[in-house]
């Protein structure tokens, strides 16, 4: 990934829309359980006081983070309002270990990074990439795969903004609106992916000096990774449709492509899809 320069952040940020996420479907189909709260405090301050350059933000994941956070904002608050209509409204990543309490209830390290709609908040528990993306899906991980995972949140909140979430009538099977959901959030990951080169900070510095292939390429393993079939299949059952969420290891990074080939918005309309 490209260098990451951080100019004039100011804390703002990302995502809500829908207590469903990646890793809350992960544990319940693999058998984990999501727990209730307890463990650590969440960390949202003193963590991220140093990011203040580009230089911090390829030196630290957590400011690395921050640039994600501040290039979706940037993105979105143009692409949003010009493509829909719809204003943009920033939101917020807390980042926890153990446990963190939250609008739509407390939450162990077990749910994975998560969208809550109620306080409109991403939490994030960095452990997930290691210990779940990678070590229990066996997926390939790289730089670019939290970027992705943060992108897929921030697409919920855009869907809470445009009132796509009420939409969601149907919660399980391979063409539920849950599926058409999670999907969509993917394709407008993708979207930012191949805008976010054109973010910058307040000093007019560019975030991401570039996103190359391998980036893409991380992003779309991740995708896969996160797949209901895939995930059915690492934790030991046979692969049930009825029982899909999230859209298979394909669809995932089918949409995520659309996205980043997408012209407009209306390209990732899931709901209007035929075929998925």
């Amino acid at each position: 990934m490209g260098n990451l320069p951080i100019g004039g952040i100011t804390g703002g940020g990302i995502g809500t829309t829908i207590i469903v996420i990646i890793v809350f479907v992960i544990m319940q189909l693999a058998g984990g359980g999501t727990g209730g709260g307890g463990g650590g405090p969440a960390e949202t301050t003193d963590r991220y006081a140093q990011c203040k350059s580009g230089a911090d933000a390829n030196r630290s994941a957590d400011c690395a983070r921050q640039a994600v956070e501040l290039s979706l904002e940037r993105y979105w608050a143009q692409t949003l309002p010009t493509q829909t209509g719809t204003p943009m409204r920033p939101t917020q990543i807390v980042t926890f270990t153990g446990g963190v309490g939250t609008g739509c209830g407390n939450a162990s390290a077990d749910v994975g990074p998560f969208y809550c709609p109620t306080d409109q908040t991403i939490y994030l528990d960095t452990t997930f990439f290691q210990d779940v993306l990678e070590g229990q899906l066996g997926g390939r991980g790289g730089d670019f795969v939290e970027p992705y995972v943060i992108g897929h949140e921030f697409g919920h909140h855009i869907q809470n903004l445009m009132g796509t979430m009420g939409r969601v009538r149907t919660q399980q099977g391979p063409t539920s609106d849950s599926v058409r959901l999670e999907l969509q959030a993917d394709c407008y990951a993708g979207m930012w992916t191949k805008g976010a080169t054109g973010t910058t900070d307040d000093k007019g510095i560019k975030i991401f000096a570039e996103i190359d292939q391998a980036d893409i390429d991380e992003a779309l393993d991740a995708a896969k990774t996160v797949g209901d079939d895939r995930i059915q299949k690492q934790g030991g059952g046979d692969v049930n449709k009825e029982q899909w969420t999230h859209g298979s290891s394909a669809e995932r990074a089918r949409w995520f492509t659309t996205g980043y080939n997408a012209s407009d918005i209306k390209d990732c309309d899931t709901f209007s899809a035929s075929s998925l």
